[in-house]
């Protein structure tokens, strides 16, 4: 099923910014890494964790567009490609 504006806003809102997310990546791989969870919390956590890099990557990959296109307009502006 499709998801509606309404839902995928939601979740933009719900979204961490990407510190956040970076930093709760960065202590899901600490306990991941540390071992002595079950199976169980190690799956949750492995979960959690690609949940957060999709995070940090959709924030990277927007910061790269804004990036891409302010040097677009910069090189418009002084007359260039």
């Amino acid at each position: 099923m499709a998801r509606t504006d309404t839902e995928n806003a939601a979740d933009a809102a719900a979204a961490p910014g990407y510190e956040q997310a970076r930093d709760e990546l960065i202590e899901v791989v600490r306990r991941l890494e540390a071992g002595g969870t079950t199976l169980e919390d190690s799956l949750a956590l492995w979960e959690r964790g690609e949940e957060l890099a999709t995070v940090c990557r959709r924030w990277l990959e927007g910061a790269r567009a804004r990036l891409d296109a302010s040097l677009s307009d910069e090189k418009t502006a002084d007359g260039g490609e």
